[in-house]
């Protein structure tokens, strides 16, 4: 239970106290009216003894009482309804409720904190913030009890308004005041009057009520002196008669109102009557709330302090009614009629005191002093002998009955023990509760004498005479009787001093059970269990208590149900242990029960405080009944933003709910809050809380939405907001636009580069405010996620921003324009019509803003009506895509409108310590764009733009330019990691025109028809690199776009041809182009724009080259010089049927070289070369060096058909200049990487390098093909080139990089790397094509041995230095002997004249020297034996090394 302002003792000695009734003449009750008061009224704050009283007992021992309290009642001839009574203790409960003002109660129970004062009431509101924050305001102890006042209110009034009973005389009066004016004509003859009046009412049989204790009743005379208008010298004399009359102790005079109604106001007198009043007479709240109060402070008035409620509540009374915590301004009248029974008109004749009038106005403190005295005297003189001379009698009546010769005080062991008689069970007995004693019955005088006994406090004679009337009652079954015998003996062996016996609280169980099952008398078994519970608490049997308090819980009252259940919830948390848990569910019963009873109020105050237990341990539903009840009752009492709050509460969590009761919930929520929002139409949007929106994943685009294709117009693929963020394609497009505008910048980024990004989002750095142009949409992608199962439907969505106008140009600024969002002169907005949300999706809904003007926007957040929809649990399986028809469903007419905010948290930080050591996150601006002034917008159209092309296929597309703005753009320039790809063609394109014949066939390449006899032989043609972009210093990525006059104007396109080239590699290939331009006119803001484009090709597997360049044995060549060499070109169809490709042609092969071009093609057949699938062809051409040595390539056309494709021209020449593009690339990076090491090291590398350079060629070869593919029945021709690049003698090159394979796994091997560089030593492969030799004989010599035996064949051998240095050379003729075949070989041929010869060649040089051979048999012979050492000049002969032959040199002998 709570705890209590009284003890135990005090509150049980106050519940029964001396009652008497006060019966007043007219003119004694006009004279008390004065004061707003009746004369009971006038005396209860008095009524409370200051003194101990002493009387003796009937064993004339002395008996001290201590603390005495009497009542003063109006009689009132009819009982009080029960109606009447339920609905005195409603207005009762209702009216008490957590004061403002009182320091917080916190029970810590365990690990819970529990907030039980009214400002748990507060702060469940937000439900989830930390209770603990208001123990740490508390500075005193952190251990509070609770009270809870309106229980105590309720007790007392439910025990006061007890109607008196037959078989019990504690609410029966003992005694009665006869009140007379002193101002009337005959004070002797009224009192007479009254007298007989009374006796009337007791004895008459037409009054059965009020109950008198005994027929003697004690009459006390009271004169009342109204002292301001009465004469003083009458009213003694009618005393003094009085006196003679009724004797000293039977009268009294007593004089009131001193005070004069024209004094002075500013003398402050107290008001002790107020409290009295305001627990008696409920009415309206507005009244109390203007009664005025006093704080007693004088010391004769300590007294009242224990009555009732202690000092401090007393005060706090007095504020009851201000605003509650959870109440709105103006009270709501929440005392329905239909709630609560009408009250009768015999509780209006109390109720007629009018608060707005101050009680006791005639009254002065000398007044209140006579008043005390007055009861004083009344309970000394009068009352207490009386009732000391009713027991005397009572006692002697009882020794006098039969059967009992000795007094109650000597009882024997037998009348205890040995002759009693044994009890009965409760379920045994019969069901007499019917049974009556006649008021003379000895059983009802032990009642009667042991009923006064505890009245005055003599507990030990009250136990005895109860425990013997027990017993009577229970020989006759006489179960009501007993019942009360039963409870009182409890209270009186409880209430003993010095506590001699147990409390026997199986006495308060049998007379609980008797009176609620056999006598069916609630009323009886309530007070039981109030006193009971109150006694095992003091005694901390909190379970027992709490035990007894549930078990009386029923249906016939649900207010008595609902107090009991607090208390017994209050019992859990006291214990030893708390148990929390109980408490909660415990206040959720009460709560449930409160709410039946009416008191809403009460009902909320429970379901809060039960909150926080059931607050954040996964209990949703539970949280959900809880937050659900306290939103309905919060909005019955009219807090409309409590209600509001808890709905939202529920449909935030994670409901586990069926689809129905969430929207039922729903609906509760929109109802609540439409009333909220009709409350204050003009106030600003309120926060919604459904649906959730995942701010993080809003993304945020600039520009128009991305064209649709038209036929064979295909829009560039840009960017937008259906595609995925890629974080590697991001980086690419960003270095992309870092090399463009590096390129423009003449190779600096400036400081103020900000990479532009057209769409915003959670991986997007946003560290910069964002540009946007002018008139262009910004477009904000908001994330919803429904957590509900039912749909919700959203109408009327649209973006919430500000807008502050700023000219970029200008030094001033505009005032900022706040959330403008009806403004559409700055900021125009789109708005969505519907926007359906099906259950538990997620869903993005995107919003438009179009910014009319410069300056700086910040998007805040997004506002919408939120509703449901007909029939929403039946729609869970509906597209989700039909919410954007406007109109699809019907709204069930519920819908609110509010907002809900955009806000980012930005990336955390994590570059300094400090930040590193802390958590700061980064701003988030991509809601806060930046509008800036008007810009140029590109817009490229691809035509006949293929999605499938063979390896190295050539293909013509047009690219159209349009400028969709209204400014003119410039700059106009291309970038993209694969510039091998695509061709704009070279200087020279537009002034070649196409040939005919090409145009007839329509290829992609500039063609010639050519000579039949030319066909197999070169045709030169020459070309710089400069005019095809390569070799400028520049990068080859970034591509000027050749746009007439370099200018397009507002609303002008062009059309531009571009070439395309399959990539060698099969597979799928996304190739970027970024589109790079300009404005004409500068900006601060904005320097350029990109467009973006992804072109996706899928290519197929065409023809697989491979080539190898060998020395020729010739060294004269048709110009004389001794430098040819033989190319040979391995052709492999590699295409596999599936394309649809029938066979390949090689058309055309061409080499470009600045120093090497083909001459001739060494295999003669008349077709061009023809390749079915799988099939490869050889073919062998004879290369020499050109005569030019300047820059320019050179160009050599080796024709198999009728028609010359001309490979210096676009775009055979562009791809081809591309292609070596990476190569110049590759060699610039290792130049520069080496050049440390050069310098060291300069003539060993020199050296080196004139080895390396004799086996180095420059020579590219290109194959030209034609494929014929079959399509759809038709015959298509498609073209194409391959590129070889040959760099070496001897070793194989390929038109695309072979796929190196994987080494095997290997143990990973820690070693310390040396910094000595390995000197480059050339290869033995290199060292051997140092020189290049050559031996020129016969074929065949035929001589006559038998005229000479000695055969001598003169023979030239040819020595040709191949580097560009000095070359020693020393021949050796002698034969190496290394095997016995060898021997037989050579047996018979030798050389004459010199063995060796040494010489020196020059650069380039071709030296003739003339041998002899000579032979002794006819035969075959080798003429290859001379060995050919060279070394370069000056050197040592660290490289010197033999010269192998290309092949062996055949001599036939012939005898003639």
């Amino acid at each position: 239970m709570a705890q209590c302002v009284q003890s135990v003792q005090e509150f049980i000695q106050d519940s029964f106290v001396p009652l008497v009734a006060a019966l007043c003449s007219e003119e004694a009750e006009r004279l008390t009216r004065k004061n707003s008061l009746s004369f009971a009224e006038l005396v209860k704050p008095f009524c409370r003894l200051t003194s101990e009283v002493h009387m003796r007992d009937p064993n004339n021992q002395l008996h001290i009482i201590k603390n005495l309290k009497i009542a003063v009642n109006n009689i009132i001839t009819h009982p009080p309804q029960p109606g009447a009574i339920r609905k005195l203790l409603n207005d009762v409960v209702s009216v008490s409720q957590p004061a403002e003002g009182l320091v917080a109660n916190v029970i810590t129970a365990g690990d819970y904190d529990l907030n039980i004062s009214d400002r748990s009431v507060k702060a469940s509101v937000p439900w989830y913030s930390n209770w603990k924050e208001t123990l740490m305001e508390l500075n005193t102890s952190t251990f509070y009890s609770a009270t809870t006042p309106w229980f105590e209110s309720y007790r007392e009034c439910f025990l006061q308004s007890m109607p008196a009973s037959d078989h019990e005389f504690l609410n029966h009066y003992v005694a009665c005041m006869l009140v007379v004016s002193s101002s009337e004509p005959e004070p002797v003859e009224q009192f007479l009057k009254l007298s007989q009046e009374q006796h009337r009412i007791q004895h008459s049989s037409e009054y059965l009520y009020p109950k008198w204790f005994i027929p003697n009743t004690l009459k006390y005379y009271v004169l009342l002196h109204d002292v301001s208008t009465g004469e003083e010298q009458r009213a003694d004399s009618i005393y003094e008669e009085m006196k003679q009359r009724y004797g000293t102790q039977g009268c009294y005079l007593l004089k009131i109102n001193s005070r004069v109604s024209n004094r002075g106001t500013d003398e402050q007198i107290p008001d002790p009557w107020s409290q009295y009043l305001q627990k008696n007479t409920i009415q309206n709240q507005d009244c109390y709330e203007d009664c005025p109060y006093t704080v007693i402070s004088n010391k004769n008035t300590d007294h009242l302090i224990s009555d009732g409620l202690d000092s401090e509540i007393k005060d706090g009374l007095s504020n009851n009614f201000k605003t509650h915590p959870l109440q709105l301004d103006h009270p709501s009248g929440s005392l329905d009629s239909t709630d609560y029974v009408k009250a009768t008109a015999s509780l209006q004749d109390s109720k007629k005191s009018n608060c707005g009038t101050p009680h006791g106005a005639c009254l002065t403190l000398t007044d209140h002093d006579r008043i005390r005295q007055f009861i004083q005297e009344f309970t000394f003189r009068g009352l207490l002998p009386h009732i000391e001379k009713t027991i005397r009698q009572l006692n002697d009546q009882l020794i006098s009955r039969k059967g009992l010769s000795r007094s109650l005080f000597s009882a024997t062991k037998k009348w205890f023990s040995g002759s009693k008689v044994p009890e009965k069970s409760i379920n045994e007995l019969k069901n007499t509760s019917g049974l009556l004693y006649p008021p003379e019955a000895p059983e009802l005088q032990i009642r009667k004498m042991a009923d006064l006994c505890f009245l005055v406090q003599h507990y030990e004679l009250a136990y005895s005479c109860y425990h013997t009337a027990k017993k009577d009652f229970l020989n006759d079954q006489a179960m009501l009787y007993a019942a009360g015998a039963l409870e009182m003996a409890a209270v009186s062996a409880f209430l003993q001093p010095g506590a001699p016996r147990p409390y026997p609280a199986h006495y308060m169980e049998t007379a609980i059970q008797t009176y609620r099952d056999i006598c069916k008398n609630m009323v009886l078994a309530e007070r039981c269990v109030l006193l009971s519970a109150e006694i095992l608490k003091s005694q901390s049997k909190y379970s027992e208590a709490a035990a007894l308090l549930i078990r009386l819980t029923s249906e016939d009252s649900d207010l008595r149900s609902a107090l009991l259940l607090e208390q017994a919830a209050h019992c859990f948390i006291n214990m030893k242990s708390p148990m929390v848990r109980k408490f909660a569910f415990h206040m959720i019963l009460a709560g449930h029960r409160f709410s039946k009873a009416g008191q809403k109020k009460h009902a909320l105050r429970c379901y809060c405080q039960a909150m926080q237990v059931y607050k954040g341990k996964g209990w949703s539903l539970a949280e959900d009944h809880i937050n659900f009840t306290i939103g309905r009752q919060s909005f019955t009492l009219r807090q409309l933003d409590n209600a509001v709050s808890a709905f939202r509460h529920i449909l935030i969590n994670d409901s586990k709910q069926p689809p129905a009761q969430q929207g039922a919930f729903l609906r509760e929520y929109l109802y609540v809050y439409k009333n909220v929002t009709q409350l204050s139409p003009d106030g600003p949007l309120p926060q919604l809380p459904l649906p959730y929106i995942n701010s993080s994943a809003t993304r945020v685009f600039f520009g128009h939405d991305r064209r649709p294709a038209e036929g064979e117009k295909q829009a560039a693929t840009h960017v937008s907001l259906d595609q995925e963020y890629d974080s590697e394609s991001s980086q690419q497009w960003k270095e992309l636009e870092e090399q463009v505008v590096s390129v423009i910048n003449k190779g600096i980024i400036p400081s103020n580069f900000q990479p532009t990004q057209f769409c915003l989002n959670r991986y997007s750095d946003n560290s910069r405010f964002p540009l946007a142009v002018i008139e262009e949409p910004v477009t904000v992608e908001v994330s919803f996620r429904n957590p509900l199962k039912v749909p919700l439907l959203l109408t009327d969505v649209s973006l919430l921003w500000k807008f502050q106008p700023k000219d970029f140009n200008a030094k001033h600024d505009v005032e900022t324009k706040e959330l403008g969002a009806c403004d559409d002169d700055m900021i125009g907005a789109e708005a969505i019509a519907e926007f359906l949300i099906n259950s538990e999706e997620t869903k993005v809904a995107r919003l438009k803003l179009f910014p009319h003007q410069t300056g700086e926007l910040h998007i805040l957040g997004v506002v919408y009506n939120l509703g449901t929809v007909q029939g929403a649990v039946t729609l869970d399986g509906i597209d989700p895509s039909i919410g954007l028809q406007t109109g699809k469903f019907v709204s069930n007419g519920l819908s609110v409108r509010g907002r809900q905010d955009l806000e980012i948290q930005g990336p955390r930080l994590n570059n300094t310590k400090e930040e590193k050591t802390s958590i700061k996150y980064g701003p988030d601006r991509r809601l806060d764009p930046i509008i800036t002034e008007e810009m140029p917008l590109l817009e490229v159209f691809f035509i006949n733009f293929p999605t499938g092309l063979l390896c190295g296929e050539i293909r013509k597309a047009y690219v159209e330019f349009v400028n969709v703005s209204k400014c003119p753009l410039t700059a106009l320039k291309v970038v993209s990691k694969h510039p091998e790809f695509f061709t704009f063609g070279g200087n020279t394109a537009v002034l070649t025109p196409l040939s005919p014949s090409a145009s007839e066939n329509c290829s992609a390449y500039k063609t010639v028809v050519t000579d039949p006899t030319s066909v197999r032989t070169a045709l030169l043609s020459s070309a710089s690199s400069v005019d095809f972009g390569v070799g400028t210093g520049g990068q080859p990525e970034v591509i000027h776009v050749p746009l007439p006059d370099a200018v397009l104007l507002p609303g002008a396109s062009v059309q531009l041809p571009m070439w395309l080239r399959g990539p060698d590699e099969e597979g799928v290939h996304e190739i970027n182009f970024l589109f790079y331009y300009e404005s004409i006119k500068r900006h601060s803001k904005m320097c350029h724009r990109v467009l973006r484009h992804t072109a996706v090709i899928c290519t197929s597997r065409s023809l697989h080259i491979r080539a190898t360049v060998c020395r020729s044995n010739a060294l004269e060549g048709e110009e004389g010089r001794g430098d040819n060499m033989l190319v040979f070109v391995d052709v492999e169809n590699i295409n596999t049927s599936e394309t649809g490709v029938k066979e390949f042609h090689i058309v055309q092969v061409s080499s470009n070289s600045k120093h090497w071009k083909l001459q001739k093609s060494v295999i003669s057949e008349d077709k061009d070369t023809k390749l079915a699938s799988r099939e490869r062809a050889k073919l062998c051409f004879k290369a020499v060096r050109c005569k030019n040595s300047e820059e320019n390539y050179t160009f050599a056309d080796i024709v198999f058909g009728n028609e010359q494709i001309i490979s210096s021209a676009s775009p055979c020449a562009d791809f081809f200049f591309q292609s070596l593009s990476s190569e110049f690339k590759r060699t610039h990076v290792q130049s520069h990487a080496h050049a440390s090491q050069r310098a060291a090291k300069q003539s060993f590398d020199e050296t080196v390098r004139l080895i390396q350079q004799c086996s180095e060629v420059d020579l590219n070869i290109v194959v030209l093909w034609k494929a014929y593919v079959v399509e759809d029945n038709k015959q298509l021709i498609l073209e194409g080139q391959h590129h070889v690049a040959l760099n070496t003698v001897g070793k194989e090159a390929f038109s695309f990089p072979q796929k190196q394979e994987l080494p095997e796994m290997v143990l990973l091997k820690f070693f310390r790397p040396e910094n000595t560089p390995v000197p480059a030593r050339p290869t033995p492969e290199q060292l051997s094509n140092l020189i290049k030799t050559s031996l020129r004989y016969p074929e065949s010599f035929n001589h006559s041995f038998h005229q000479k035996s000695l055969c001598l064949v003169p023979v030239t051998l040819l020595l040709s230095n191949c580097s560009q240095a000095v070359v020693d050379v020393m021949i050796d003729l002698r034969h190496k002997t290394t095997s016995p075949e060898a021997l037989e070989i050579h047996g018979s041929f030798t050389w004459l004249g010199q063995t060796q010869y040494k010489l020196q060649l020059k650069s380039q040089e071709v030296y003739s020297l003339q041998l002899k051979a000579c032979f002794v048999h006819t035969g075959v012979y080798n003429l290859g034996t001379p060995r050919v050492f060279a070394k370069l000049a000056n050197q040592v002969t660290l490289f010197e090394t033999s010269q192998q032959n290309s092949m062996p040199a055949l001599i036939i002998i012939n005898n003639i």
